[in-house]
């Protein structure tokens, strides 16, 4: 099995700024790596707010962690300002498969890339909806092409 390679920033349609925080840092000077999972949620919660297709207090829609995953390539610490990279692999009838490369700001390549799995289920019952079209309209820009 050959290892994992960084990505470029060009593999990524869409960023979202993220900034560090004081409290990332582990005693190792530098961000823990159950952090960028944090990164990974709130750069992809962030995209669907500021599209307009995710309010979870009156939604009736609403996306459920699955699976996750993260591959490390270079380190990143306070005060460091990075960019989440975003884009889609797969779309299924009710979950979506999120891609995240984490950027310090200037990077050419990740320091960090992973995945997680939502899947969308309806909010009081908890059971697996279809993803509304206006979801499947804001997660079109984030479509892997030729990746």
């Amino acid at each position: 099995m050959s290892r994992p390679q960084p990505t470029s920033r060009n593999d990524y349609p869409v960023f979202v700024p993220i900034q560090t925080r004081w409290m990332d840092n582990d005693v190792y000077g530098h961000v823990n790596n159950v952090t960028y999972y944090s990164y990974f949620d709130t750069a992809v919660n962030h995209y669907l707010i500021q599209r307009g297709v995710l309010d979870f207090t009156s939604g009736s829609t609403i996306g459920l962690v699955v699976e996750t995953g993260c591959q490390y390539f270079a380190s990143v610490s306070f005060p460091d300002a990075l960019e989440a990279g975003l884009r889609v692999a797969h779309i299924g009838r009710s979950s979506v498969r999120y891609e995240v490369g984490i950027f310090k700001v200037g990077d050419t390549e990740t320091r960090a890339a992973g995945h997680f799995v939502h899947v969308y289920v309806d909010k009081e019952t908890r059971r697996p909806a279809s993803i509304p079209a206006d979801f499947l309209a804001a997660l079109e820009p984030l479509l892997k092409v030729g990746v």
